[in-house]
């Protein structure tokens, strides 16, 4: 039962590491290939993400509000049975 679930490695050898300098080279030249969205993107991507989130806002305060009034409704008593 000591068998491993991992994926094995190629040619039954380990992977070696990377070097830490290697790694940073790759990551730089990774940093490279990025598009930088320009200022008025950012703009139009920010005004979208912010309605979004207050309409999320608004919808569930809507249902926390009605589910609230519907639960006050189902479990009141009101006293008369």
């Amino acid at each position: 039962m000591s068998e491993s679930k991992a994926v094995p490695a190629r040619d039954g050898k380990t992977d070696k590491r990377t070097p830490p300098l290697t790694f940073y080279r790759q990551v730089v030249a990774e940093l490279r290939k990025v598009v930088y969205p320009t200022q008025e993107q950012l703009v139009t991507y920010f005004i979208v993400v912010m309605v979004f989130v207050l309409f999320m806002m608004a919808l569930i305060s809507a249902l926390d509000l009605g589910f609230g009034k519907l639960v006050f409704a189902v479990f009141a008593g009101n006293g008369a049975q």
